[in-house]
């Protein structure tokens, strides 16, 4: 059990999002949060697995030149993929309409990148989980834009929301993935991070 060895370390949970505090409480880890308001750009030639492998890693650059010794510092960034194309955080209704409308009676890619840093050492990876939609009514999208907030979201939805729980059919891969923190993964990274 790593938890007892992580209780050395001045744990960093480097995320504005209450899921993932949620998922990495869920761990039974304790940790401070610091948000590292990082601007979530890439290179435009990435492949589309690595995208959030680089964003996870810029916001740990960030947040590292605030750090004394002894600490471990986890970040995430989560892309959602449809058809070769990503499907940002709506800035309005209208683009979260839209992207509901395509990923409805679809399925897309949605992929958490990790990195996991101390002083010396650095540990990065990615998680993938394909999401499969059954064809969603315009009332049922308009229903759940009304009473949820879709705008902190990548592809407009949360798994674990009412339109989750209604539309999706199946998924291929690590649930905690789609909410946010693939918790396994990062869980197993740990124990050959220490």
């Amino acid at each position: 059990m790593i938890n007892k060895q992580l209780e050395k370390y001045n744990i960093i949970l480097g995320s504005a999002s209450k899921r993932r505090k949620t998922l990495l409480e869920s761990l039974g880890l304790n940790f401070s949060v610091i948000i590292s308001n990082e601007n979530e750009s890439y290179i435009e030639n990435l492949k589309k697995d690595k995208i959030a492998e680089f964003i996870a890693e810029q916001k740990s650059k960030k947040i590292e030149k605030k750090l004394e010794s002894d600490y471990i510092l986890i970040t995430a960034d989560t892309i959602v993929c449809h058809k070769g194309n990503i499907l940002h955080k709506p800035n309005s209704k209208e683009e979260a309409l839209k992207t509901l409308e395509k990923i409805s009676g679809n399925n897309h890619d949605v992929i958490t990148g990790v990195c996991i840093k101390s002083r010396d050492k650095k540990i990065i990876f990615s998680c993938k989980t394909e999401v499969f939609f059954y064809k969603l009514s315009n009332e049922s999208i308009n229903y759940y834009l009304e009473n949820y907030y879709p705008y902190d979201k990548a592809g407009s939805y949360g798994i674990q929301e009412w339109i989750g729980m209604i539309g999706i059919e199946k998924i291929i891969g690590s649930y905690n993935n789609v909410v946010g923190l693939p918790t396994s993964k990062l869980y197993q990274n740990l124990k050959s991070f220490i």
